[in-house]
């Protein structure tokens, strides 16, 4: 039986994450709350901020940047788009 919750992206129940995507109470929270298909569309926004932003993942700015925009983007909040990014 696949554990399901209430996605506070897609507001609705859909299937879970089936391990916290990383330790401490922000992972727990993304658990607990985000779908596992919210949290498989962040991944892929992510790596288009990463690639189309040259973010430089060993500089803090960068990484604070991607908590920020992560948080957002799974909240529903405005997030920011990859510039130059054109969905297939």
């Amino acid at each position: 039986m696949t554990r399901t919750v209430f996605c506070q992206k897609h507001q609705k129940e859909l299937e879970g994450l089936s391990a916290a995507p990383f330790p401490g109470p922000k992972g727990e929270a993304i658990f607990n709350n985000v779908s596992a298909q919210a949290w498989d569309e962040w991944t892929q926004h992510q790596t288009r901020l990463i690639n189309e932003k040259h973010l430089n993942m060993m500089d803090l700015k960068a990484r604070k940047y991607l908590t920020e925009q992560r948080d957002k983007f799974l909240s529903g909040d405005d997030f920011d788009k990859a510039e130059g990014y054109v969905p297939e």
